[in-house]
Order: structure tokens, then sequence, then C-alpha cells
């Protein structure tokens, strides 16, 4: 049975859709069968894997119009690494599912149909609280939460911390945060060592040991429609995906199986 993780910030710009791609990669990689759900509208998460679908086959298709769950899921470079891929027709979910029953609740019907079949089901979500993002913090069991370094992160961390409470008190789901994660670290500037020290210290023992560094790699390699460990399998971007693959799956180290 699948664990289910959601990455979210209602932050914009914070590394979402790079840590869902490639944390999704390195747990292939550990021999841990893996699906990223593309639950967002602009949908950078399937250009960024490589992802071909035809129009009608995308996570809308599968939950608003029917189209079997076969028809979706897509392979990716990487064995043990599937993707239900996007497109823009998304945003109009959001006009749909409004006056629909149990609104809330269509990721999460849809995933339950799938979840035996994997170990690990990412879901990258959009930088916004809507209908969604409820959906997919609804369809999790865990959220990762990707903090940039930068001055305004803690507020984003925060804001998404009272929409979690949100869903647990009003929604009855009891999803919990697997961890803070620090990205675009640079280890040079004093704003990002400070920013990191301050997270540690209000959130003890809910922040991932490793941190993502600001990498000339990870920017890149999305525009070859690749994961890091594809692209620049030695730079420290992907050395940071790698460790915290391991810490996700909760083990020193993996044997290697791509």
């Amino acid at each position: 049975m699948a664990r289910v993780i959601a990455i979210c910030n209602q932050k914009g710009g914070v590394g979402k859709t790079t840590t869902a791609m490639n944390l999704s990669a390195y747990l292939a990689m550990a021999g841990k069968h893996t699906l990223l759900v593309d639950f967002d509208p602009q949908f950078n998460a399937t250009v960024g894997v490589g992802a071909t679908h035809a129009p009608d086959e995308t996570i809308y298709h599968a939950l608003l119009a029917g189209v079997a769950v076969e028809r979706i899921i897509k392979p990716t470079y990487l064995s043990n690494f599937e993707i239900a891929p996007s497109s823009a027709d998304l945003a109009g979910a959001l006009v749909e599912l409004v006056n629909l029953p149990d609104r809330e609740t269509y990721l999460r019907n849809f995933i339950n149909r799938i979840r035996d079949r994997y170990d690990f089901i990412l879901i990258d979500l959009g930088p916004s609280l809507n209908l969604l993002t409820v959906n997919g913090l609804m369809a999790a069991d865990e959220v990762i939460v990707p903090i940039q370094c930068e001055y305004y992160s803690l507020e984003g961390l925060n804001q998404l911390l009272e929409t979690l409470d949100l869903v647990r008190n009003n929604l009855g789901h009891q999803i919990q945060v697997a961890g803070a994660l620090l990205t675009m670290y640079d280890k040079r500037e004093k704003l990002s060592r400070e920013i990191a020290r301050e997270v540690r210290r209000r959130f003890p023992h809910k922040v991932y040991e490793i941190e993502i560094p600001r990498s000339v790699g990870l920017a890149e390699a999305p525009q070859f429609k690749k994961p890091i460990m594809l692209y620049a399998p030695q730079s420290s971007g992907a050395r940071a995906y790698e460790a915290l693959a391991r810490e996700v799956i909760g083990v020193p180290s993996y044997p290697q199986t791509a």
C-alpha cells in the first residue's frame, strides 16, 4: 500500500515541482514503484519528466471525464517511475467541482483505486489555496513542505500549517507533516544560513537534514525533460535529492537500480 505524499506550499517558486520530479526519480531508483500525480494546471512536472500523452489522457480526464486510470498513467525515462500527467484543462476542474457532492475527495477516490499498485505516490500541487489544493491534501497521508531559504519563507510555511489545521478540523482528514525541506540553500549566504537555523529552531524534528542547494543543473534539467539524475548525476543537486530519498524511505543507504 503506497505512502501518499503531497508536495505543497502556497508560496510559489520554492521548488515544489523540482522536488516532486527528482524525489520521485530517486525513489524509483531505490526500487520503489513510484507514481507522480501532476495536479497543477501549469503541468510543469509533466513537461519536466518528458511525459507524452494524448490531449484527453490527463488527470483531469480521469477525475471528471470518465477516462480509465490505465489510459492516463504514463511511463517516464526510468523504470519504476510513472506519471499521471496534467494539462491546462485541470484549471476547468475548479469550476466543475464547485457544485458537485464530495467535491474535496475526487483525487482521493482516484488514488484509492490504484494505491495498492505503488510504494509511493507523490502529488505535485500548485502554489495556491483552492479546491485543487484541498483535493490534493485530502488525498495524501503526509505533506512535504519545500521552503526557499529567503526572507518571506516562514510566512508561507505558517499559511500552509493553518490550511492543514482547516483540513483536519473541518474535513476530518488527519494529514501529517512529513517534513519541511530547505531549498535553494547557499551556505555562502548569511541569509540562507539564518533562515535554515530559524526553521530548524521553530520546527524541531520536522525538518529534513539535507538542504537542497542552489544548482545550475536543477534549473536546467527540466529544459531537457529529464530528472537531475539523468541530466547531471554528479551535481550537488543530484546528491541532495538522492539523500532526501534516503531520508524519506528511512534507510541510510539503498541499492541503485535504474
